[in-house]
C-alpha cells in the first residue's frame, strides 16, 4: 500500500488542545493565524482559563503587531506577549540580518516560549508564516513547534490551492512527531466548488478533522471570539485537563 498523507505519521491529532496549550501554525502567511489565536485565547479566558498568547517573533512591526491584536480582542495586555519585534516585513532570520544592532537567537526564542508555557495555565503560541520560514540560527518555525512540544492547530485558506499546502503542512508536523489537533479553513464562504469540496477532501487526505470558519469582523472582539468558538467544537476549546 502506498504511503498517504493520512498514514505518514502519528494518527490524526488529539482533537483538543493539551493541558498546557496549543501551537497555532499556518500553511502560509496571511491565512488567519492571528484571528484564530485571538478567538481561541479570548474564549479560554472567558471560561476562566488564564490563557496567554505568545508571538515568538513579529516582523513588519509596525504596523503589524499580532500580540497587540490579541490583547485588543481580549481586552487586556495580560492576554498576549511578543518576544521579539523586527521592522522589515521578512522572515525573522532575514529581517534580523537586515536590521542594525539586532541579534536574533533561536535558543532565546525557544527558552522564552517554553518559560511562558511552563508558567502559564494555558498557552496559545502563534507561528510566523508557514512551517519552513527561517527563524534564527539556521532553524525554522517547524523546529520551534517540535521543540516546544505542544500539539498543533493548522490554519489554512479555504479556496483553490489549499489542498497541497494543507496536506504538506500536516505531513511535515507528523514527521516531526507533532500531534495535529485539526485544520481550520479560514474565511470559508462556500462560494466556489473548490471551497465546498475542500473540507471533505482534506479530511480524507490527512485524517484530520476540518473546521470551516467564515469571515469574521476583526474590528469586533465579540465577532472574533464568538466566531471561533461557534465554529470549533467544544472539545477543542478547552484544555484536556478540563474534559
Amino acid at each position: 500500500m502506498s504511503e498517504t498523507m493520512a498514514d505518514s505519521g502519528p494518527e490524526s491529532g488529539t482533537g483538543h488542545i493539551a493541558e498546557d496549550g496549543v501551537f497555532v501554525v499556518g500553511t502560509d502567511t496571511g491565512v488567519g493565524k492571528t484571528v484564530v489565536t485571538a478567538g481561541l485565547t479570548g474564549r479560554l479566558r472567558e471560561r476562566g482559563t488564564d490563557a496567554v498568547a505568545v508571538k515568538p517573533c513579529q516582523t513588519g512591526y509596525p504596523p503589524d503587531d499580532d500580540a497587540a491584536f490579541v490583547q485588543s480582542v481580549c481586552g487586556t495586555a495580560d492576554a498576549a506577549v511578543c518576544l521579539q519585534r523586527l521592522s522589515p516585513p521578512l522572515a525573522p532570520e532575514v529581517a534580523a540580518k537586515e536590521s542594525d544592532d539586532v541579534t536574533l537567537s533561536y535558543e532565546s526564542i525557544q527558552d522564552g516560549v517554553t518559560d511562558i508555557v511552563a508558567t502559564s495555565e494555558t498557552t496559545v503560541v502563534e507561528g510566523i508564516g508557514g512551517l519552513r520560514v527561517p527563524l534564527a540560527d539556521g532553524r525554522e518555525v517547524i523546529d520551534l513547534v517540535a521543540d516546544v512540544g505542544l500539539p498543533a492547530l493548522v490554519v489554512a485558506r479555504s479556496g483553490l490551492g489549499t489542498l497541497n499546502h494543507t496536506a504538506l503542512t500536516v505531513q511535515a508536523l507528523r514527521r516531526r512527531g507533532v500531534p495535529v489537533v485539526g485544520v481550520v479553513l479560514n474565511e470559508y464562504e462556500g462560494a466556489t466548488t473548490a471551497e465546498r469540496t475542500n473540507p471533505a477532501v482534506i479530511e480524507r487526505m490527512t485524517g484530520c478533522s476540518v473546521w470551516p470558519v467564515p469571515p469574521l469582523d476583526s474590528e469586533s472582539s465579540n465577532s472574533v471570539i464568538d466566531g471561533v468558538s461557534t465554529n470549533l467544537p467544544q472539545s477543542v476549546l478547552q484544555p484536556a485537563i478540563e474534559r
